[in-house]
């Protein structure tokens, strides 16, 4: 069986102040295209299909048309919601929906409840796992305290006593919508740590021939079986240096796993400059991103005069500019900002404890910390699935 997994398209998205509607409707084109072109079995989508719990209406219509174009192709999709999705307002007409081979997974406790697909070797089971927030869904699975992993481990044990009861030889993929533990992050992905533990181990999901990932958007290979497809297009520049694309996989008889890797169509390249304003201006090593969206770091010890405008002449899509002069690290004008890069809010609220008190929290006082950060962020969850 041949399946085509993506992910994170996050309709309704901007680049910075570029609207990113047209540059998406690209995509499903080529999605579509894709489909047609390489004789596909199955889509799989792995979440955040829209960017925000409640998307604009121009991107819920061109999520419209992507429903009407792949049902139109008679070929099976199965979607499930992600931590930028609404999973309730995604799931709204799902039975409907289904009946035209688009199947949407949107409700955890559904997650052993396989759509069911068949080649000329038998059966294949996809098994939906929308995004588990551990706040809100561990009751669900019986479980007094939860985290990322505990929670997922609970569905894929459903998901594994499932796959147990069907006939031999049955082959399986799973959607999951997590940060596992190898990939590789960028910026442009919501935070989903809960106590500072965010990321689960690919182990979590032995037992299955594939597991088709979302969330992070770098296209990556985490082990034969387990891959992130990653966005088909760029939202952020941590993101420069990714080559966009989706996952072509063959699924054999014997359920061993075979990839390649389809590209997307970009709009426009994405650079990252760095140095001062005059140097910028005028080192013809970067006339090739003249026609980029750029994001220029400038490393003058003193904030020049209108850069933007200056640097517009010579970049006309510039979107980004960042400050960031070259000083010693003891340098006390270093921003808090930069103090702060790379530290989750577990440490941040530490670091604080220490930096007001003389000494850091105690096991104690980090439980306490820990507690309180997961209250908040199980708030924000609630809040958002209310809307």
């Amino acid at each position: 069986m041949r399946v085509l997994h993506t992910s994170d398209w996050h309709l309704g998205r901007s680049f910075h102040r570029v609207g990113m509607l047209g540059a998406q409707a690209e995509f499903i084109g080529h999605l579509v295209t894709t489909v047609r072109e390489h004789a596909v079995d199955a889509v799989v989508v792995s979440g955040d299909v829209y960017d925000r719990a409640v998307p604009p209406l121009a991107a819920v219509e061109l999520f419209d048309d992507a429903l009407h174009r792949l049902a139109d192709l008679g070929v099976p999709t199965v979607m499930i919601s992600g931590n930028h999705d609404s999973a309730r307002r995604l799931g709204v007409g799902a039975g409907l929906i289904g009946r035209a081979g688009i199947h949407l997974r949107t409700d955890p406790s559904a997650s052993g409840t396989p759509v069911m697909l068949s080649d000329t070797h038998g059966e294949v089971a996809f098994y939906g796992v929308p995004y588990l927030e551990p706040a809100l869904v561990k009751d669900e699975f019986g479980l007094e305290q939860a985290g990322h992993e505990t929670v997922l481990a609970a569905a894929m044990d459903r998901i594994r006593a499932d796959l147990a009861a069907r006939p031999p030889g049955t082959r399986s993929v799973v959607l999951a919508h997590a940060f596992v533990t190898g990939g590789a992050p960028s910026d442009s992905e919501r935070d989903i740590t809960v106590g500072g533990v965010a990321a689960v181990p690919a182990g979590v999901f032995d037992g299955v021939d594939y597991v088709a990932l979302g969330h992070l958007h770098g296209c990556q290979t985490l082990t034969e079986r387990v891959r992130y497809s990653g966005s088909p297009l760029p939202y952020s520049f941590s993101e420069a240096d990714h080559r966009k694309s989706m996952w072509l996989v063959d699924l054999a008889a014997d359920g061993g796993v075979t990839a390649e890797r389809v590209d997307c169509p970009v709009p426009r390249a994405l650079a990252r400059i760095r140095g001062t304003l005059e140097e910028l201006l005028a080192d013809p090593g970067l006339e090739p991103h003249r026609e980029a969206w750029v994001e220029a770091t400038l490393t003058d010890p003193v904030r020049p005069a209108d850069p933007m405008v200056r640097l517009g002449e010579r970049f006309p899509h510039i979107l980004s500019l960042v400050f960031d002069p070259d000083r010693a690290p003891d340098d006390p004008a270093v921003s808090y900002a930069r103090r702060l890069t790379g530290r989750d809010d577990q440490q941040i609220a530490e670091d604080f404890v220490a930096h007001v008190r003389g000494t850091g929290p105690d096991e104690r006082e980090r439980a306490v910390l820990r507690d309180a950060v997961d209250a908040v962020r199980a708030d924000q969850a609630v809040r958002e699935v209310a809307r």
